[in-house]
């Protein structure tokens, strides 16, 4: 219903000099989604207040509420072209009047879970891009289209949403930083199993796929109950963000996934001193892929016992810390974190073997991550006691990956299916801790199954390999031909 409304969008911005890429087309969109659910979102509280014979206070003022501006209309319902600002005009009024109002909400908010605090926290860090002010109104007119006002709509944007978060990914750059491959993340859902009434943290939340996957999950279990629902929205998802783009981008996939408020926080996540986290922040459940290859300085080092400039490293120690006893986590590291010999990997390994349960890792093949160039694995722990026994499973999907051929669902069912009674299998096996090293704490993945001997493929195979690089060339060749 909404897919060519999108792509109208998307071909207006394209059009604009002041938006150069998926980066941009997905950052501006966002903020005027936002706008017209907030729009939405007040209309249908407002008629709800009618019904009840209720008075409602509108959060935003009446002369910047989307149908003064956005989209007024005649006496007819239909969209007034001679009252609509446009050109400089409208460029005046978006950057000199409306984004400052909006950015004011921060300071005027009760508290940072409140939609108003979002509204301040947003308009405080995105920019308005688009240079044309005849763009501008082209896209407005054509955000309009769009409704917010049944659950099926929402379902729909939602998937349109995070399909644009999905081309930013692909589009390489920095996109990809955003993008977990959403059957990983229902893999990893499923393991931890979370339950409505535990809360679930990701302190480097990107695109909030992770929450927003896990909100599906809940909110689909038979016999969800009023208050449950309510759990649900204001008390179970919590997450940090340091980027300004991902923070509006998680903040608007949360909405959109019908989390009306969500409590995500924009904040460098390491800044904060490990020793300094008290019980009652701590968390049920932790699903995350943070950043890895990044350096930190040595003033965010101090935050944490093992010192080290590695980003991820970092992040494995604020979960740990971050879970409560007996608390469930799932997180992706770079699979180099498993061997490499520098003090701070090994002083991980030893941390996460001694005071977590290690119990299962998932050997993720190449191109899992579209563009990322690098192998992962999945860590699944729990906290509290040591580890007696790591399950390994290789995943295999037969074929290779990429930008045409992603990872699906399918792929994952043996692995979801296999970790429930730790099977072994060709793809599968155990190490009792034991059996490593305590001089390095090696977690290797050495399959015993099978031997190093080099196969040669079949003629047929190297040829379906062809095929199927040639077909991701030419999809990449038509995306850069897309943006000339």
């Amino acid at each position: 219903m909404f897919e060519q409304t999108f792509k109208n969008i998307d071909d207006i911005l394209h059009k604009d000099a002041g938006c150069s890429s998926e980066l941009d087309y997905t950052e501006q969109t966002s903020w005027m989604l936002f706008l017209k659910y907030l729009d939405d979102l007040e209309h249908e509280k407002s008629l709800t207040a009618e019904l009840m014979e209720k008075e409602y206070n509108h959060i935003i003022e009446p002369q910047h509420r989307w149908a003064a501006w956005a989209a007024p209309k005649d006496a007819n319902g239909k969209f007034d072209h001679n009252n609509a600002l446009t050109g400089s005009d409208l460029m005046d009024y978006v950057d000199n009047q409306l984004f400052p109002y909006l950015k004011s909400f921060k300071q005027r908010a009760e508290s940072p879970d409140t939609i108003e605090y979002k509204i301040g926290e947003i308009f405080g860090e995105i920019k308005n891009k688009i240079q044309s002010g005849y763009s501008l109104r082209d896209a407005l007119e054509k955000v309009d289209e769009l409704r917010f006002r049944s659950q099926e709509e929402k379902h729909e944007l939602s998937h349109l949403y995070e399909s644009k978060i999905k081309n930013m990914g692909n589009a390489g750059r920095n996109g990809g930083e955003y993008y977990t491959p959403r059957p990983l993340i229902r893999a990893m859902i499923d393991v931890v199993n979370p339950q409505i009434g535990e809360t679930i943290y990701d302190g480097a939340a990107g695109s909030a796929g992770f929450l927003c996957e896990a909100y599906d999950v809940l909110r689909q279990r038979k016999g969800l109950s009023s208050s449950g629902l309510t759990i649900l929205q204001k008390s179970t998802f919590y997450a940090k963000e340091k980027k300004s783009l991902a923070y509006v981008i998680a903040i608007m996939n949360m909405i959109l996934h019908g989390i009306e408020a969500p409590n995500v926080i924009h904040t460098n996540t390491l800044s904060e001193n490990l020793a300094d986290i008290q019980d009652n922040q701590r968390h049920n459940i932790i699903l995350a892929n943070p950043p890895f290859g990044g350096k930190e300085r040595k003033e965010i080092q101090q935050n944490f016992p093992i010192k080290t400039g590695e980003t991820a490293f970092l992040f494995l120690q604020h979960f740990i810390k971050m879970l409560k006893p007996g608390g469930r986590a799932a997180v992706v590291i770079k699979n180099t974190f498993l061997s490499n010999t520098d003090n701070a990997a090994i002083a991980l390994r030893k941390e996460l073997l001694e005071n977590c349960n290690l119990h299962s890792i998932l050997d993720c093949p190449g191109g899992t991550f579209i563009g990322a160039g690098v192998k992962t694995v999945v860590l699944f722990f729990e906290k509290g006691a040591p580890t007696q026994k790591v399950w390994f499973y290789q995943l295999d999907v037969g074929r290779n990956m990429g930008k045409t051929n992603p990872l699906n669902d399918n792929d994952l069912k043996d692995f979801v299916a296999s970790q429930k009674t730790f099977a072994n299998s060709e793809q599968s096996w155990s190490v009792d801790v034991s059996e490593i090293d305590p001089s390095t704490w090696d977690l290797s993945v050495k399959n015993p199954n099978k031997n190093d001997e080099v196969v040669l493929r079949e003629p047929a195979k190297i040829i379906e390999e062809i095929k199927a690089l040639d077909k991701e060339s030419e999809a990449i060749l038509e995306s850069i031909r897309e943006l000339l």
